[in-house]
This record gives structure tokens, sequence and C-alpha cells, in this order.
């Protein structure tokens, strides 16, 4: 029986049978992939070049859009290009790869989390906000976040893919996801040693969703004993866009993709799943942060403003 040693390439599942469905396919996730690109594009850059988006709350926003930049370039582009191509093959390094990166992207879960406890000393300690969120106390936290996912990639990463592999090498994903590769793994022991690690990692994330959980409790009383309504207006601008991320897109998906009882297993469910919780975060998260916060969509209408002066000036040289 082969091994994983022999095996050299994965296949992809097929997201259609027929070529016009695939090019429909195609230009369907090309669609979203660039949504996200410029929607993540444009919070990235209006946070850094607008002074006044220099602050925590922005900062780690900021961070976020970065890892749903990578997120989704993870995901989406081998999958167009099988669609466009027709074709299901993906490298055994480009499988290997997409591990790493996914759950190096797990790093938003860190962010989230940093996020809830941002909100919560601006709103419930105000006076202490300077000094528990100075700037280095944010690079601090953000480094922590991006090193957590770091290690938790290497960990999975390097758990799956050092097991044998002889069940084939069918991956019934549009990408490679880890519970679908440990279905091809000789040892039952190794497929129950990180099938018991990803149960640990989702209890993990259930634990800063419980944290994030506390936090909002004691941020909504905290609103609610405001005696301006514009003060508890702005401060559910700023943390209902962020609860509803969290608790819509990211912990109900993960529970389906990883926690689902077999009863629910089912190829279309997984599919489904899977695409909620690694195409659509990334695409809405702009849309969510931006549709409550005047500040942003100021910052991103003065850049929008600039990029269509830039190049109506450019034009007009060219012309001349």
């Amino acid at each position: 029986m082969p091994n994983s040693s022999s095996i050299s390439e994965f296949l992809l599942l097929a997201l259609a049978d027929t070529r016009q469905l695939q090019l429909l396919h195609f230009w369907l996730l090309l669609g979203i992939y660039l949504a996200a690109l410029l929607g993540n594009g444009l919070i990235s850059t209006a946070v850094a070049c607008d002074h006044r988006l220099h602050t925590p709350m922005y900062f780690f926003l900021l961070n976020l859009a970065l890892l749903d930049l990578g997120c989704i370039s993870t995901t989406l582009p081998r999958a167009m290009a099988n669609a466009l191509w027709h074709t299901r093959h993906i490298s055994y390094a480009g499988c290997a790869a997409q591990v790493f990166f996914l759950f190096f992207f797990g790093a938003e879960y860190c962010i989230l989390t940093i996020m809830s406890y941002d909100r919560y000393v601006a709103i419930c300690k105000p006076l202490h906000y300077g000094t528990l969120m100075d700037s280095r106390a944010c690079a601090t936290m953000a480094a922590a976040a991006w090193g957590t996912g770091l290690l938790y990639s290497i960990l999975h990463t390097a758990s799956t893919f050092s097991q044998a592999l002889c069940r084939g090498k069918d991956v019934n994903q549009f990408f490679c996801e880890i519970p679908h590769i440990l279905k091809l793994s000789c040892s039952e022991s190794d497929y129950l040693r990180e099938t018991g690690f990803i149960v640990l990692s989702v209890l993990a994330i259930y634990g800063c969703f419980a944290f994030i959980l506390f936090s909002y409790v004691q941020i909504f009383r905290a609103v609610l004993r405001m005696p301006s309504e514009q003060g508890r207006h702005k401060a559910f601008s700023t943390c209902l866009p962020h609860l509803a991320v969290l608790s819509l897109l990211f912990v109900s998906t993960d529970f389906l993709a990883y926690l689902k009882p077999h009863s629910l297993v089912s190829p279309s469910l997984n599919l489904v799943v899977s695409f909620l919780y690694s195409v659509v975060p990334p695409t809405l998260n702009p849309l969510i942060y931006s549709m409550r916060n005047q500040e942003l969509k100021d910052a991103v209408r003065k850049i929008m403003s600039w990029t269509h002066f830039s190049s109506n000036k450019l034009l007009i040289c060219l012309y001349k």
C-alpha cells in the first residue's frame, strides 16, 4: 500500500460536472474573490493612511482585514483554477500549504477576542483605556495572536502530514481540509490523535467565545446605563458588528464543520459549511464593519475619491 511519501498529489472535489457550470462557478468565485480583495484592501488602506483611524480598535481591524485577505487567497485561487482548467489536482506540497495557512489564519479568533477586550476597556473602563491599550500593549497582543496562529498551524500541519496515507487521494472538498485528509489515514491511532487535537482546538475557540460573551454582557450593562442616547448608539455601532461576525459566521459554521454528528454528514452539507466559514466571512467582514461606522466610511470615501482623482489626472496626462 502506498503511504504519504509516495503521494504526489490529491484530487479535490469537482464543483460541477458540465463545462458550462464549471465556467459559471469560476466567474462566481472570481467575483467573490475580487469583492473580498477590494473590501479588505480598502479597509487596510484607509486605516493605514488616515491618521484619525490610528487607534487600537482600527489597528486590530487592520490585522483582521489582513488575515481575511490571506484566508480567502488560500482557498479560492486553486478552486478557480480547477474550475477554469477542468481539473481537480493539487500537489502534495500545495495541499500541505493550504492546511498550514488556513490554520495560521485561525489567528482571527485571537484578534476577535482582543477586539472584544478593547471594546470592554473602552466602554467599561474608559479612564484606564490609555494605559491598558497603549501602543506597546496593542503591538504585544497582536504579535501574540499572530504567534498563536503560527504555532497552531505548525502543530496541525505536522500532525496531519506525518501520518501514512493509504486510502486513495480523493479529498472530498474544494480545498484541503483536515477532516477529509484524515479519512485517508492508514492508522486509526493517528486519526484519533489528530481528531482529538481538532476537538481541543475547537473547544479553545469556544473558550474565546465565552470570554467574548462575558465581555459583552458587561459592555451592554454599561451601555444601557448611559444617559446619552447618542453615546449608546455609538457604543452599539462599534460592538454589534463584531458580535455578529463572530457568532453568525465563525462559531456556528466551525461547529458544523468539525463537531457535527455523523448523522448530519453529507457531501453537499460539507461543501456549504466549508464555503460559509472559509469564504463568506472574509467577504462580508468589510461590509459588516463599515455598515454602521461613519469614521471608516468617510476614510474609505476619501481613499476612493483620491484614487478617482489620480486616475483622471493620469488619463489627462496620457491624452496630452
